[in-house]
C-alpha cells in the first residue's frame, strides 16, 4: 500500500503576533530573522494517521509513506521531521517557479507530483494549513485527480480496499467509507502525535528525498506558482486595532443610563 502525505512548512505558531510582520508593497509576510519553519501541526497529524494505519497493519503488510512538500530548495527541516516520526522518504517540490502559489495552484502541483509517484492508494492532508487556515488544497487534490475526499477525520481504518473514517460535526461523529484511491484530511481530534525515536531521527537523515522541478512533474512555467494564480492579492496588512474608552459619569443609575443613551444616540449606535 503507497500513502502519501502532503505536509506545508510555516512560521512557527509559538512566535509571538507582535515579531511578525509584512511588506505591504510587495503583499508578503517577511519571515521572522534566525527562525527555522516548522511542520505544520495538523500536517504533522496527517503523518501520525498514516504511521497508525501502518502499525495496524502489521509486519506482514508492505506500507511505504511518501511525504511531498513544496519548499524552498535546501529547506529540508519539515521534511526530516516527518521523515524522523516514520515516514519512509520524501518528495521536495523546489525550483524558483513553485514560488507564489495559491491554493488552487498548491493543489494542482501535488497532484501532479503524486501522479508521478503513481499507483498511490490513499492521500493524507491536514485539515488545513496552520497559517493560512483556508482549508482548500487537499479538497483541491482530490478534484484534480478526480478521487473521493473524506474531511475531518478523527480515525482512519483501510480494510480490503476501502477506507472507513470516523469525521467530525459540529454535533457529534460520523461514520463515512470510500473506495480506495481516496484522500483523507485529517482533523486535530486524531489525538496526540508521538515523538520522534533516537533509531527514527538517526534513520531520517539517509531516507531517500527526491527533489522535483516542475518539469519533473510535467508542468511547465505557467502551470507553477505565481504564473498560475487564478485571483490576485489586492492587499496584505496588518490591522490597527485602536480601543478608545470613555468613562460615563452620573450620581445615579438613571443618571448613568441616560448619559450613555445620549453617547450611543450621538454615535448612530441607537
Amino acid at each position: 500500500m503507497k500513502i502519501v502525505v502532503c505536509v506545508k512548512q510555516i512560521q512557527n505558531p509559538e512566535i509571538p503576533s507582535a515579531q511578525f510582520r509584512i511588506d505591504e508593497e510587495a503583499k508578503v509576510l517577511i519571515p521572522v530573522s534566525g527562525l527555522s519553519p516548522v511542520l505544520s501541526p495538523f500536517d504533522e497529524q496527517a503523518v501520525e494517521a498514516a504511521l497508525r494505519i501502518r502499525d495496524r497493519a502489521g509486519e506482514d503488510t508492505d506500507v511505504e509513506i511518501t511525504i511531498v512538500t513544496i519548499a524552498s530548495k535546501g529547506v529540508r527541516a519539515p521534511i526530516k521531521a516527518a521523515l524522523a516520526l516514520g515516514a519512509d522518504n520524501a518528495v521536495l517540490l523546489s525550483d524558483s517557479m513553485f514560488d507564489g502559489s495559491g491554493g488552487y495552484v498548491t493543489a494542482r502541483n501535488l497532484a501532479e507530483a503524486i501522479r508521478t509517484i503513481g499507483d498511490v492508494d490513499l492521500i493524507l492532508t491536514g485539515r488545513q494549513a496552520a497559517d493560512g487556515d483556508a482549508g482548500v488544497v487537499g479538497l483541491g487534490i482530490a478534484e484534480i485527480l478526480d478521487i473521493p475526499a473524506i474531511t475531518f477525520a478523527r480515525d482512519v481504518q483501510i480494510n480490503d480496499g476501502v477506507v472507513t473514517v470516523q469525521r467530525v460535526l459540529q454535533d457529534g461523529i460520523e461514520t463515512v467509507e470510500a473506495d480506495l484511491p481516496a484522500l483523507v484530511t485529517i482533523s486535530n481530534e486524531l489525538g496526540k502525535v508521538r515523538h520522534a525515536s533516537m533509531r527514527e531521527t538517526m534513520r531520517a537523515a539517509k531516507k531517500p528525498v527526491n527533489e522535483w522541478t516542475p518539469e519533473d512533474i510535467g508542468l511547465d512555467e505557467g502551470q507553477a506558482g505565481a504564473a498560475a494564480m487564478r485571483y490576485n492579492r489586492e492587499r496584505l496588512y496588518v490591522p490597527v486595532n485602536d480601543i478608545e474608552c470613555e468613562f460615563i459619569i452620573g450620581d445615579t443609575p438613571a443618571e448613568l443610563a441616560a448619559t450613555l443613551a445620549q453617547h450611543m444616540r450621538a454615535a448612530k449606535l441607537i
